[in-house]
């Protein structure tokens, strides 16, 4: 237990049986009144993002959340298998803990993974992947100066928007977090 005067950014707590990740706080000390805590929250597993407030000095539940590095090995079922880089372990994880970071994972990449008491949270990929493309329509000659954009399937199976000059076998950088085309690799 820690009280509201302990926050800080990227704590985790546990309000209401979920888990928090704290993304903003500020201590208010207004004129009249008691001092409060105003926060902005975000759900770990859905993603929402909350305002709430809370009485200075008031107790909070902090969860411990164990990040790990480890290695994607292969897909077995509706699971991923990955593998601890220190202890070796090898944890299935479900694939809606996964959620869209599989759309950008090949074998042998390297994610971060929270748990919480044993429980995996959620997969965290590096900022932007290096992927081939496998297939994409062949750009038009006279297409080039107007700077479209064509749709593209990559290794993974992910679609992307790339350029017009991209062509089929070209490795591509693309931001993993929001799946936009970044440049050539």
């Amino acid at each position: 237990m820690a009280t509201t005067n302990d926050l800080k950014n990227g704590m985790t707590l546990r309000l209401e049986g979920n888990l928090w990740t704290v993304l903003e706080f500020q201590h208010v000390k207004p004129g009249k009144g008691p001092a409060f805590v105003r926060t902005k929250i975000k759900n770990v597993l859905t993603g929402k993002i909350i305002d709430k407030t809370f009485n200075a000095g008031s107790k909070v539940e902090v969860a411990s959340v164990d990040k790990r590095d480890m290695q994607y090995l292969y897909r077995e079922g509706e699971d991923f298998v990955f593998m601890d880089t220190e202890t070796y372990e090898q944890p299935h994880i479900p694939a809606a803990v996964v959620g869209d970071a599989a759309k950008y994972m090949l074998p042998e990449q390297t994610a971060v993974i929270a748990f919480n008491e044993e429980n995996p949270l959620y997969v965290e990929l590096p900022a932007a992947v290096v992927l081939e493309i496998s297939e994409t329509e062949p750009g038009l000659q006279g297409d080039r100066s107007t700077g479209g954009s064509k749709p593209a399937t990559l290794e993974t199976g992910a679609q992307v928007n790339v350029p017009l000059f991209i062509t089929t076998g070209e490795k591509i950088k693309v931001d993993t977090r929001s799946g936009e085309y970044l440049g050539r690799a």
